[in-house]
């Protein structure tokens, strides 16, 4: 009996070591076509927290590519405790990196700058493999941190401090800026590497160090970024806690925005999440930066360019299949180009259906959606449009076949003031709307909660003008003759109303990692009250 026991056992055994090999050969690390992957120093199985160490204890996440619905690898996700010491390690790091020189600060950024652009082509592929967007985009977005990397290096030189005229003698003041200290940095998954690459660069040119929570959905790319962060700060001998990852999911997220040890939170995602971690920061006082959704709109002028518009709204509307905050949902048409407009984007449409496909390829100009409730969203609304009297003049339809892909749509019938047409799906659907003048496609562009970006395509200066002034667009975007999205880093990125007002990336965007004193100096020996107040004798 015991041996049949025995037996028995082994057999067990050795089912369950086959069943883990199949289940490690079936993770799409192993196959050549993806070796770039290990050029990043990812395994089939991944820590998921970094402080200085890797080391993690919470659950095991798979991440899975969207255009194949397959497993690339796995990676360890932080528990409470692993947060709490990479909460405590970052504040240790910050003792000797808030005292650092800012211009020292700035050739550390330098650094992670030039790491990046040595691991610029396979890290653009994990995006691209993890994330769907097509290869030139996700390199483009690897591209986007480098350059952030860049204007940090500059930042660190020239951080300003004003000198006021006191009105007492014998007395300075001052304006002097100096780190908060931790910042909690939390990012979605249509931007897995620049969001963080805004945040971090500007971040630690002004001396804070950083915990940053991933979405969950693309882990692997966030530890890839860690390891090219963490062997720069290694080869300068700082700390790596300096920029601690913490892969994770809601509780993480929640724990960053009740810690009075975040002094600042920057959030990237929904509106509705947006808003709660907004509450919870402003509960403790703490400051936020959100960053949030866009119901984002082009004008189309009578007098507008139309073969340039067109070229724009290809990639406005439909590029990244619809999953940038920055994506125009909805085309405001003067009516007399309507028709016209309508019927030329039903055909540019047309022309990329079959180059939507395995985003790693380079003929593919529109990959899939993120994930399968991304599709299931996609099928709601369609059905949403017909069910409310709309039409769909192109696409509408999911595409069979393996992963997450969807055709790209284009809706005609609804009024500007449609529940659907007032609200985001992050997808690549698009509103058609006719306006009788700019006046009016100026209401309709502010009429949404968001604020993000916006368009108008007019050879008219006077309508150019009257766009960008105070009875124009009300976002925090405001463009001429070009798409929605696609922004540079030298401006501030970021939107106004239920897009959270937050703004990150270039121009004063470093004041949200700072706080400002305003210091008076007495030097001549006598106390001289301001406003020539008496006070007793003097």
């Amino acid at each position: 009996m015991s041996r049949i026991l025995c037996r028995n056992l082994l057999a067990l055994q050795r089912s369950r070591v086959l069943i883990m090999a199949r289940s490690a050969s079936s993770f799409l690390i192993q196959e050549p076509k993806y070796s770039f992957l290990k050029e990043l120093g990812l395994q089939e199985k991944n820590v998921g927290v970094f402080n200085g160490k890797w080391e993690a204890n919470g659950e095991v996440i798979q991440s899975v590519s969207p255009a194949n619905g397959k497993v690339i690898a796995e990676v360890q996700a932080a528990s409470l405790s692993d947060y709490e010491n990479s909460v405590a390690a970052a504040q240790e790091a910050w003792h000797l990196w808030g005292e650092m020189p800012a211009p020292a600060r700035g050739e550390v950024v330098r650094q992670i700058g030039d790491a990046l652009r040595e691991k610029l082509q396979p890290l653009g592929q994990l995006v691209s493999l993890e994330m769907g967007k097509i290869l030139p985009e996700a390199i483009g977005e690897v591209v986007e941190y480098i350059h952030v990397c860049d204007l940090a290096l500059g930042l660190s030189r020239t951080l300003p401090g004003t000198i006021f005229p006191s009105e007492r003698p014998g007395h300075v003041l001052i304006e002097k800026w100096n780190p908060l200290g931790l910042v909690g940095i939390i990012t979605a998954f249509n931007f897995p590497v620049a969001v963080f690459g805004w945040n971090s660069a500007i971040a630690m040119v002004c001396g804070d160090v950083s915990v940053w929570k991933p979405s969950d959905t693309t882990p692997l790319t966030a530890v890839a970024v860690t390891k090219i962060v963490e062997s720069v700060l290694k080869k300068n001998n700082l700390p790596g806690a300096i920029a601690s990852l913490c892969v994770g999911g809601k509780d993480i997220g929640q724990q960053i925005a009740k810690d009075n040890r975040a002094k600042l939170v920057s959030f990237t995602g929904s509106t509705a999440v947006g808003q709660q971690v907004g509450v919870e920061v402003q509960k403790r006082f703490g400051r936020h930066l959100l960053e949030l959704g866009g119901n984002n709109a082009i004008i189309v002028n009578e007098d507008a360019n139309l073969d340039l518009l067109l070229n724009a709204a290809l990639f406005a509307c439909a590029g990244t299949a619809g999953q940038r905050c920055t994506t125009t949902r909805r085309l405001l048409l003067h009516k007399k180009v309507y028709k016209d407009v309508v019927s030329r984007l039903k055909k540019a449409f047309a022309g990329v259906i079959s180059k939507i496909g395995d985003p790693l390829l380079a003929d593919t100009l529109i990959g899939p959606l993120h994930t399968p409730a991304a599709v299931e969203a996609y099928k709601r609304t369609v059905a949403e449009v017909i069910k409310q009297g709309g039409t769909i003049e192109f696409g509408g339809k999911v595409m069979e076949r393996e992963g997450y892909f969807v055709e790209p749509t284009i809706v005609t019938g609804l009024p500007h003031d449609s529940p659907l047409v007032m609200s985001e799906c992050f997808a690549p659907i698009v509103y058609c709307i006719e306006i009788p003048d700019l006046d009016t496609g100026i209401k309709y562009n502010n009429e949404v909660e968001q604020g993000l970006s916006s368009s108008l395509f007019t050879e008219n200066m006077g309508d150019v003008f009257k766009w960008i002034g105070p009875h124009g667009s009300d976002c925090g975007i405001v463009n001429v003759n070009i798409p929605t999205n696609g922004a540079e880093v030298g401006g501030a990125f970021g939107g106004e109303k239920a897009t959270g007002g937050g703004r990150e990336c270039g121009s004063d965007s470093w004041k949200n990692y700072m706080r400002r004193s305003t210091v008076t100096i007495n030097y001549s020996g006598t106390i001289k009250l301001a406003q020539n107040i008496k006070f007793g004798d003097e």
